[in-house]
């Protein structure tokens, strides 16, 4: 008898102890104290401290105030008197298309371009035979001190036995002369596709230089016709970059689609997401391009969403991270023959006004029905106009009544149209392109006008949702203080003043068009962007005092300790050990092994 009360208490002891695991332990999660916390919350606009409890801001306040929130599991974090702000949400960029980046130089933030060729040079002495030297965008000839494009006789002499391939954006490209003839340039196995533009140089002999001008749809089409990486080195392309994204601290973006539809275009991020080093909350657009012409991209689009891959506007598709990976709509392009091409150095592309309003009110039409929200990439002012002309005789047939639509780009929009935008419920994702291609704008146009493209001040005043955004990779830098330091200073890469005084953003206003700004596009609003309780838990340390620094240094600014989800996702110095460790760059040779990805990160 005794013996069997002794095995019964011992077996009430064990359920007792297993129940308590189970009881969330008190106190904070994470504590960062001793720094100066720009919170964006209107109520609680500073602080010096910070608690994190599931994944959400616990509270903020005073050191001792939220040192007193601390238990025995309590990671505590000193700030060193550091600047904090909201993490930040890229609102327009192009992570997912950028599986082979583990492949690619990248020209971002290269000061000279004496210096870029020597990073050629030095990577074609180590990349294999059968693979390729590329550069693929995201960088601008106006950043060099040189203040110049490279010449083809130039990159021949860097790269003169392996297959190179150097694109300037969607402007322009060089090939060396082995690449020419891997892709066969002059012959018919080069792809000859109608709309896009193509334009291949000639010297005065008649052959062809290695120059080629076209459009986005050749130079993602060129991407599809070089060597490929494996569906490791796509994961590994994809963690490593969105590790540089958290060493800007971006701890949230929007991707806005490109030439790998869901979800098998996106099998390599939801691997990420099965191992669980996703380290960035996403949404994302969608978009296809049927090949065999039966359907229009979004006639594809809504036949995936509700038959093949059903999916809801806004479902999380991620199994642990509240918004950690999630439908946002159809965008950025709803068909090829709307999409205006922007290419600040050639005159802007008008489209037909019949065939915006053709389109527009059949694709809008079908999506507006079944409150799938869109987002249109238009650059230029006519294009913009044309638009909501049509987009007005939409919402009469089936109001929009709420649905979040937006413009991306609109540096061109004129002041009649940003009222229509707003009593139509739709909003401006703004991007960074001018900070770099503002030199080859003023060429294309004036200085008179790129001082007010886009016009930051009326469209503040209009107030209507606008965010800031990056359009990274290709386009643009992905960095998104070069943006917020062009919006802020009015100076581009090249140091010359493009946006004028009295249309540029203070510095609390860039910071809240790239957090706030952003949510509002994926209806969160109210939990990210502001440092209060109950809000998502994204922020980051800065290096340096945003609010502080010289105009000169915003673009520079980085992470030292950047948190998603209430985890340490990048760290820096002394907050190194803090986050994850990423496996091994592969393959070996790649030029993030060397370079790094932005310039001068490894």
């Amino acid at each position: 008898m005794k013996k069997l009360i002794t095995l019964l208490l011992a077996a009430l002891l064990t359920v007792t102890v297993r129940a308590q695991t189970l009881v969330p332990t008190p106190g904070a999660d994470l504590i960062v104290f001793n720094a100066k916390i720009t919170t964006q919350n209107l109520a609680q606009p500073e602080a010096s401290a910070l608690a994190v409890k599931g994944g959400r801001i616990y509270a903020a306040g005073s050191d001792a105030e939220i040192l007193s929130l601390r238990g025995n599991n309590t990671r505590v974090i000193d700030a060193e008197g550091r600047r904090l702000i909201p993490g930040i949400n890229d609102s327009h960029t192009h992570v997912i298309q950028e599986k082979a980046s583990n492949y690619n130089v990248r020209w971002e933030g290269v000061p000279t371009l004496q210096r870029a060729l020597e990073m050629l040079r030095e990577q074609a002495q180590r990349t294999p035979n059968g693979q390729w030297v590329k550069v693929i965008g995201g960088w601008s000839p106006h950043q060099f001190r040189e203040r110049r494009l490279p010449t083809i006789a130039e990159l021949e002499r860097a790269v003169p036995d392996r297959p190179l391939i150097v694109q300037y954006a969607y402007n322009q490209a060089f090939l060396n002369s082995l690449a020419m003839k891997a892709l066969g340039v002059g012959t018919p196995r080069f792809p000859v596709i109608p709309g896009t533009g193509t334009v291949f140089e000639k010297d005065a002999q008649g052959r062809y230089t290695g120059v080629v001008y076209a459009n986005v749809i050749l130079f993602l089409t060129l991407e599809t016709l070089v060597p490929q990486p494996t569906f490791d080195e796509q994961k590994n392309s994809l963690l490593q970059l969105i590790n540089d994204l958290n060493r800007f601290g971006v701890t949230s973006v929007i991707d806005a689609a490109g030439f790998t539809a869901f979800p098998q275009g996106h099998a390599p991020l939801q691997a990420l997401i099965q191992d669980k080093q996703l380290n960035i909350r996403m949404s994302f657009m969608d978009v296809r391009f049927p090949r065999d012409g039966t359907m229009s991209p979004t006639e594809a689009e809504i036949n995936s969403i509700t038959r093949q891959n059903p999916l809801s506007p806004r479902q999380n598709l991620h199994p642990a991270m509240e918004h950690g990976y999630q439908f946002a709509g159809m965008g950025e392009a709803l068909r090829i023959e709307l999409h205006d091409h922007e290419n600040f150095d050639r005159p802007a592309i008008i489209i037909p006004r019949d065939t915006m309003d053709k389109y527009i009110r059949k694709d809008v039409f079908e999506l507006v029905t079944r409150r799938i929200p869109f987002r249109m990439h238009i650059t230029y002012g006519e294009n913009i106009t044309s638009f909501l002309d049509a987009l007005e005789k939409v919402n009469r047939l089936v109001p929009l009544d709420g649905l979040r639509w937006g413009i991306e780009h609109a540096e061109g929009i004129r002041a009649e149209d940003m009222d229509r935008v707003k009593r139509l419920g739709g909003g401006l994702a703004l991007d960074g392109k001018m900070a770099i291609h503002a030199d080859g704008f003023i060429r294309t146009y004036d200085r008179e006008r790129a001082l007010q493209t886009p016009p930051f001040r009326l469209l503040r005043e209009k107030g209507l949702p606008l965010s800031l955004s990056t359009d990274g990779f290709r386009a643009s830098s992905y960095n998104p203080w070069i943006t917020i330091s062009w919006a802020v200073t009015g100076k581009s890469v090249s140091d010359s003043e493009v946006l004028a005084e009295n249309n540029r953003l203070t510095r609390e206003e860039a910071l809240r068009l790239f957090t706030l700004g952003s949510a509002w596009f994926e209806y969160e609003e109210n939990e990210k962007g502001r440092l209060a309780p109950g809000n998502l838990a994204d922020f980051a340390l800065l290096d340096a005092d945003y609010f502080e620094v010289p105009d000169d240094e915003i673009r520079n600014i980085r992470s030292v300790l950047t948190v998603v989800d209430g985890r340490v996702v990048f760290g820096t110095g002394k907050y190194t050990s803090l986050a994850p460790t990423l496996p091994p760059v592969i393959p070996a040779w790649s030029p993030v092994n060397y370079f790094g990805g932005y310039y001068n990160t490894k």
